[in-house]
C-alpha cells in the first residue's frame, strides 16, 4: 500500500512540475518572436541617439540584462531592450545572444535627457513588453512586468 501511495505522490509531483514549465519555443514561434521584435527595432531605430556609444563582445554566462547592469549601473538591467535596439542588426532576441557577439551600448543618460528620446521610450518599453506575451519562457512574465514598470516611470 505504501509503494502505491508513493508511486501516485510521484507521479502527481511530475505532472505538477511539468506543468510549471514552459515548453520549448519551436522553430516557428521563435521566428514569430524575432518577427515582433524586429518590427518593434525598426519602428524605433531612428529614435535612439548612439553618439557616445560603446561596444562590448559577449562572453560565456552574459545576459542582456547583465551587461545592463554593467554599462548603466545596479538595478538598471532591465534596460537592456536599449542595447537590443542599438544591436538589432546582430542579435533580435536578447534570449539568443552567444558568446563573440558584438553589442552596441548606447549612453542610457544620453538618451533619457534628449527629450525627443525620451518621449518616445515609454512607447517602445510597452511595445517590447508585448513582445514578451508571446514568449515561453520562465522569466518572460517577470521581465514583461519589468518593462512596464520602466514604461510607466518616463
Amino acid at each position: 500500500m505504501k509503494k502505491i501511495v508513493l508511486l501516485l505522490v510521484s507521479i502527481l509531483l511530475l505532472l505538477v512540475s511539468c506543468s510549471s514549465t514552459p515548453e520549448p519555443t519551436s522553430p516557428q514561434e521563435q521566428e514569430q518572436v524575432n518577427q515582433a521584435f524586429e518590427e518593434v527595432y525598426h519602428h524605433f531605430e531612428q529614435m535612439l541617439i548612439l553618439e557616445g556609444a560603446q561596444t562590448y563582445k559577449v562572453r560565456s554566462g552574459d545576459t542582456l540584462s547583465k551587461i545592463a547592469n554593467k554599462f548603466y549601473g545596479k538595478g538598471n538591467g532591465y534596460y537592456f531592450p536599449l542595447i537590443m535596439l542599438a544591436s538589432s542588426e546582430t542579435v533580435l532576441d536578447p534570449d539568443t545572444i552567444v558568446p563573440g557577439m558584438v553589442l552596441t551600448v548606447p549612453d542610457l543618460q544620453k538618451n533619457l535627457n534628449d527629450t525627443s528620446v525620451h518621449g518616445n521610450l515609454k512607447t517602445f518599453f510597452t511595445e517590447i513588453a508585448d513582445v514578451y506575451k508571446n514568449k515561453r519562457t520562465e522569466a518572460a512574465p517577470t521581465i514583461r512586468k519589468e518593462l512596464l514598470k520602466i514604461a510607466d516611470s518616463l
